[in-house]
């Protein structure tokens, strides 16, 4: 069998037709100006057939090139025409914005309500997408995560700790899909941005010892805010949770949180006291839907309750009465740490003891949070 038989004269001249040039490569002409190179090669007894570029643009040494490549892959049982499919996925690079989005959509099942609440994503959005986004993730070194983050290091220091831990992940997301990525870029990059100069900040919380006379003064206060503010005291429950509070939630004397609502995603019983139960009572007066209705029906402000204890002089937050309570319960009560996380919301059960211990202490949170209210009341 005779191999390269053509030569560029030959193939120059001939007209419209097909020109074998030996093991299985061809020279296809569509008009006697152009034509095509197309190889036939066989790949586990199957035959296929691959373009290997237009003629004369492809030259007749570059085409038996090509041809010789390829059969040197159907030799080793691997399809060429399949490789060079994959290599033509690998030329367009994953972005960095890519490589979190794809992070992000992988690890929704983990996330609150799947996510859209957008808190994953918001630290990301404001200062790492617009910025590198567009770059190749394969790419991303610690110099270049170091610029980024520098200028937010020490200011943000939370909102930059939380973007360059999910900017790791999106990088273990690129590698888990073959991509060469650095996975050490991020700890690299920490260790060239230092240690945060950082102190946390509680939320200021009223001490627990006047907290009866504070809530003595919320009795005399009219208003849909203090009414939500008196829930919140009553039931430790979190700002956003009594906010967002509807009749339907509530069922005789449980107020039950379904799982989108909770910080955990899990689905919790609050026990009403009496005092509780009495707070919703009257707002039953003036409200069809939402507990702690204002304009229009539409749910309180997030700003409500903290803006009337700062018009009466107060340093504290809504939010620090669970710290008052935890307090409280610490300096106060002999109840089980258990007991007192749970009525916080905390998850205690974890692990093998979540597995078995089920009950949510539902009468022992009651008991306890009644205790609270006579502390209140000066009972």
């Amino acid at each position: 069998m005779k191999y390269n038989v053509l030569t560029q004269l030959k193939a120059k001249n001939a007209p419209e037709g097909s020109y074998g040039d030996g093991q299985g490569l061809w020279l296809v002409k569509s008009e006697r100006a152009r034509g095509k190179w197309v190889l036939r090669v066989f790949v586990s007894g199957r035959r296929r057939e691959m373009g290997l570029g237009r003629w004369p643009d492809v030259s007749i040494a570059e085409a038996r090139e090509k041809a010789a490549e390829a059969r040197k892959l159907s030799r080793g049982l691997e399809d060429p025409i399949e490789v060079r499919r994959k290599a033509k996925r690998g030329v367009r690079r994953l972005t960095v914005k890519e490589a979190i989005e794809g992070c992000f959509e992988a690890r929704k099942a983990e996330l609150k309500g799947d996510g859209k609440a957008g808190r994953w994503m918001s630290p990301l959005e404001t200062h790492v997408i617009p910025k590198i986004g567009t770059h190749a993730i394969e790419d991303l070194d610690q110099h270049v995560l170091r610029d980024l983050l520098a200028p937010l290091w020490h200011e943000k220091p939370e909102a930059a700790a939380k973007a360059l831990n999910r900017v790791n992940l999106a990088v273990k997301h690129a590698a888990a899909l073959g991509l060469s990525v650095d996975m050490q870029a991020c700890m690299k990059a920490r260790a060239l941005l230092g240690k945060q100069r950082h102190t946390t900040e509680h939320i200021p919380s009223l001490p627990y010892a006047d907290a009866p006379a504070f809530y003595k003064w919320l009795l005399t206060v009219e208003g849909v805010s203090a009414l939500a503010l008196r829930f919140l005291i009553l039931t430790c429950a979190r700002t956003s949770e009594v906010r967002l509070a509807t009749f339907d939630e509530i069922d005789g004397a449980i107020w039950t949180l379904p799982a989108e609502r909770t910080k955990t995603g899990i689905e919790r019983r609050v026990p009403l006291v009496g005092e509780a139960l009495a707070v919703a009572e009257e707002c039953r007066k003036k409200s069809k839907h939402h507990l702690f209705p204002a304009y229009k029906g539409q749910p309180l402000s997030d700003a409500a309750m903290a803006t009337l204890m700062k018009r009466q002089g107060y340093d504290a937050r809504p939010h620090g009465f669970r710290s008052t309570f935890r307090t409280w319960c610490e300096e106060q009560t002999d109840a089980a740490f258990a007991v007192k996380e749970a009525v916080l919301g905390h998850v205690v059960d974890t692990g093998v003891v979540g597995a078995y211990q089920r009950s949510d202490r539902l009468e022992k949170r009651r008991n306890l949070l009644e205790n609270w209210q006579n502390f209140l009341l000066d009972v």
